[in-house]
């Protein structure tokens, strides 16, 4: 599967579709409640966003506005990303903190998106549409591989995991380079992230040092911006980061501009 993290256009081979910003980050343990999680549904059921993924759906010349005819499935699901608090060692901080709520749109013609919302005030918006339906496809492979688990993504790498019963499980490709097929501990895991990324947050030399200005982009070229090694400049889940959405575990680092090839365990 191929998706695309992209500057937020609606034209080209962009894929991702900026709305608005985002809602503070939450921790994994103050989960959305089910109020929270129809409304998120119902914002990404709204008129006026099927008419954006219409749009969205035809920005290829795949499917005309007209036909694309998009449908919201399922329920949104919340959406965890690897907590800053646990990557520096804070005691008791949850492994991932909650991000945002997603839901899976599909088009007439079999395409399908992500819809990324988030509370603002006393409603939900939709922040962001990204191509595929990795959110959605992950929390349901993490509750069958771990029921109860809470699933999250190491965004630097682009993993996704499932975390439970005192360990971390691999649930893509990606994940298995990192923690192996079996997974790892908890602990170990935690030594992992912390040295790969607790010199890079906010407040670090490495940000202090300039770091956090964008990159050179070489998408182009075929290499991922920013580099692909976790000992290399860190990168965030989003291009509207620069916008102040999305920040991913809140590191400093040029956002993920990138075309992503998905292997999916």
């Amino acid at each position: 599967m191929s998706r695309h993290l992209l500057r937020a256009v609606l034209a080209g081979s962009a894929a991702t579709l900026f709305l608005g910003l985002a809602a503070p980050h939450a921790t994994a343990d103050s989960g959305p409640s089910e109020a929270s999680r129809e409304a998120a549904r119902k914002a990404a059921s709204s008129p006026g966003t099927l008419d954006t993924l219409s749009r969205f759906f035809a920005r290829d010349g795949a499917v005309t506005k007209a036909a694309a005819d998009p449908r919201v499935q399922g329920d949104a699901v919340p959406v965890y990303y690897l907590s800053p608090e646990f990557v520096t060692g804070e005691k008791g901080a949850p492994v991932a903190r909650l991000e945002f709520l997603a839901s899976k749109a599909v088009s007439s013609d079999g395409q399908e998106a992500s819809l990324w919302t988030v509370e603002r005030g006393d409603s939900w918006k939709v922040v962001n549409i990204a191509t595929g339906d990795d959110e959605t496809h992950y929390a349901r492979v993490g509750a069958k591989k771990l029921p109860g688990g809470t699933v999250f993504r190491e965004p630097q790498i682009d993993a996704w995991y499932v975390q439970g019963r005192g360990r971390v499980l691999p649930l893509d490709a990606d994940a298995k380079l990192a923690v192996g097929s079996g997974g790892i501990p908890v602990a170990a895991y935690q030594k992992r992230v912390h040295d790969a990324y607790a010199d890079k947050l906010p407040g670090s030399g490495y940000a202090k040092s300039g770091a956090a200005g964008g990159f050179a982009r070489k998408e182009a070229a075929g290499e991922p911006a920013g580099g692909s090694s976790p000992d290399g400049p860190v990168t965030v889940a989003s291009s509207v980061a620069g916008a102040g959405a999305l920040v991913a575990l809140g590191l400093s680092g040029a956002a993920v501009l990138r075309h992503r090839t998905r292997q999916r365990a």
